[in-house]
């Protein structure tokens, strides 16, 4: 008896993602540029034509792993509460997908970085354009329900401490003070200080080391 259609494209999206998982995976271990598409058939346990299928290039690969990034930081959009509630959850949701997210977020930072590959990164931000304009824009409120000066310049400095937050637990993640980093932030914000710690352990060091 024939495969239903409905079967057929849940196979087919269950292909999609292992090849998916497979290139976060061998990009992680080995980064964008010495990744092979060779390597990331054989992790996902599927045919080069197959996955050429789905995904002509590699960049196209890179591309749509970005594209889900960028769909992660929307979440901030359903964050609710006061200034200081919604505030406090996008310093949390940030941290959390940081120590939870890693590989994905190692993926994006250094697709952002490395100028071989800072255009693909552009072109999905560019793609993306309305959705990222709607999180600075949901932030940027935030500062001002707060009373700040400038919105737009608070917002990109928190982003930006953020993202510094989720390099350094890349390169230090053994030795990282999360829960510390986290704490700080609230003060410098002037928000009561968390009731509870994020859902990991957080080491209590005061050196960064990579090991």
């Amino acid at each position: 008896m024939p495969r239903s259609a409905v079967v057929n494209q849940e196979l087919r999206e269950r292909s999609r993602e292992r090849i998916l998982t497979a290139a976060l995976e061998v990009f992680a271990a080995k980064g964008y540029e010495a990744a092979s598409i060779s390597e990331i058939t054989a992790a996902a346990g599927v045919s080069r034509g197959l996955v050429s299928y789905y995904f002509a290039t590699k960049e196209q690969l890179a591309a749509e792993l970005l594209d889900r990034w960028l769909d992660g930081i929307t979440g901030i959009l359903t964050i609710e509460g006061t200034p200081d509630e919604r505030l406090a959850g996008i310093i949390d949701g940030a941290l959390l997908a940081a120590a939870t997210t890693l590989p994905i977020q190692r993926l994006a930072i250094t697709l952002m970085m490395q100028p071989t590959t800072h255009d693909v990164f552009a072109r999905v931000e560019e793609a993306k354009a309305a959705r990222v304009s709607l999180v600075e824009d949901a932030i940027r409120d935030v500062f001002a329900a707060r009373g700040a000066a400038d919105p737009a310049v608070e917002e990109m400095l928190l982003r930006a401490t953020l993202e510094g937050v989720t390099v350094k637990l890349a390169i230090y993640r053994d030795t990282f003070p999360l829960e510390a980093v986290r704490r700080r932030l609230y003060a410098g914000y002037d928000l009561p200080a968390p009731a509870s710690p994020l859902p990991f352990a957080s080491p209590a060091v005061d050196r960064l080391r990579a090991k």
